[in-house]
């Protein structure tokens, strides 16, 4: 199964007479195509919302998308939250998850009218003295240790994460006695979170969870007495990075969730709980392209193709060893015979956004479209060795192009130094 760019060479060339590369562009279309999938997906579920993960790609214009789409947000700082309340979202549309949190960053939620949600028991007695007060409505992150694994497949389990090495939410003894705890303090109304895996290529993975989430949810209005409204199932939900992979069918796990649902929640006299997905990932990275141009190429020992990106535009090869499809525009349709490695400029050997890559040829001036960048792409981006980051385009479900965030410039990078007299250069 082939990977295609949701634009043509045509257009890109024409795009960069006017945006030099390399440059990361999203597709209004496929966005907007997602949301509505998804918000289809769980529309027996009353209140169902997808709060958007504002760090997968923090950009105004795509928020105010995803908005216009019936979406919230998921933010876990204080200038997400910012952004957020810029772009529109307020109230309960703002879902705040964050760790080790600084004061005010939980005061500017409680402000927002955000829904808190704690990552740890001893932020209750934190944003009591923080906020004055526990909110009426408050959530409390779920982490239940141990390793999570789902379903066998020829190469070993599907899914594979270890709960117990992450930093994220409280132990199963600690969620019911901060339930018990805030329902003390004045909190009438109760949530639940969880994220065990990440990535998940299985439409069981949502399933799992909530059946888990759900059995953990009536345990809890018994044990406790929580009138318990939301339950949040995360993200998780990945994308088909590589060609060979089946993407996940969001219909298909809509209905298994719906499934666990009905069987679980509907007896426990709780069919009123609304569903709550933070997929930053599902919802962007298919519809996000870095678009770089071949500069250079290396015959040494390997083969290098040295591209105007680096991983001041892209971490996730760099720092993961992540897989990103790349295609040679124009150039579709030829045999891949030639076993790259393709690089960027930086000062680092893992500078590299594919290793040993079979390709077509690639010629210097070649527009390359590395895929799947539209979450955790830009949004990672840094200052190291002095590179720049990027500009972002929008191409509009019109077909035109917009620009939405400007590439930096040398100026943009010196702004924030101070220079006195005594750093002056002597003559």
């Amino acid at each position: 199964m082939k990977k295609v760019p949701f634009v043509t060479k045509d257009q890109l060339e024409e795009i960069c007479q006017t945006y030099p590369t390399p440059f990361h562009l999203y597709d209004e279309a496929g966005i907007r195509a997602t949301a509505r999938a998804v918000n289809k997906a769980f529309s027996w579920n009353e209140g169902f919302k997808e709060y958007f993960a504002v760090k997968a790609t923090p950009t105004p214009q795509i928020l105010n998308i995803l908005r216009e789409e019936g979406c919230g947000v998921d933010c876990s700082s204080l200038t997400e939250l910012m952004m957020s309340e810029r772009c529109g979202f307020s109230g309960q549309e703002i879902m705040f998850s964050a760790n080790e949190t600084p004061a005010e960053e939980y005061v500017k939620a409680a402000e927002l009218g955000a829904i808190i949600n704690l990552d740890d028991i001893t932020h209750i007695d934190f944003l009591k003295e923080t906020i004055g007060c526990i909110p009426e409505t408050i959530s409390c992150r779920y982490n239940p240790g141990g390793v999570y694994q789902l379903g066998e497949s020829k190469e070993g389990f599907q899914v594979m994460d270890n709960p117990a090495d992450a930093k994220y939410g409280m132990t199963r003894e600690q969620l019911f006695e901060a339930f018990r705890r805030l329902k003390e303090m004045g909190a009438k109304y109760f949530g639940i979170h969880s994220f065990l895996a990440s990535n998940t290529i299985s439409n069981d993975y949502y399933p799992d969870l909530a059946g888990r989430l759900f059995e953990l949810a009536v345990e809890l209005k018994n044990e406790t007495g929580a009138d318990i409204r939301f339950i949040n199932l995360s993200g998780g939900v990945g994308v088909d990075y590589r060609p060979e992979q089946a993407a996940n069918n969001i219909s298909a796990i809509g209905g298994g969730v719906r499934q666990k649902y009905e069987e679980i929640l509907v007896p426990a006299g709780m069919g009123n709980v609304s569903l709550y997905t933070e997929m930053g990932r599902y919802m962007l990275a298919p519809h996000g392209h870095l678009v770089t141009r071949a500069i250079h190429e290396k015959h040494i020992y390997k083969e290098y193709i040295g591209v105007d990106a680096c991983a001041a535009n892209l971490m996730r090869p760099a720092i993961y060893g992540a897989y990103h499809h790349i295609t040679v525009m124009g150039k579709e349709h030829q045999p891949c015979d030639h076993k790259y490695d393709v690089v960027g400029s930086l000062c680092e050997n893992c500078d590299k956004f594919a290793v040993d890559r079979m390709l077509p040829k690639i010629d210097r001036g070649d527009l390359l479209v590395i895929h799947d960048t539209g979450a955790h792409g830009f949004a990672m981006g840094y200052n190291y060795n002095g590179r720049l980051r990027s500009a972002e385009l929008l191409l509009q479900e019109d077909g035109k192009v917009r620009m939405m965030r400007r590439a930096e410039t040398p100026e943009d990078y010196f702004a924030t130094l101070i220079w006195d007299e005594q750093d002056a250069p002597a003559h």
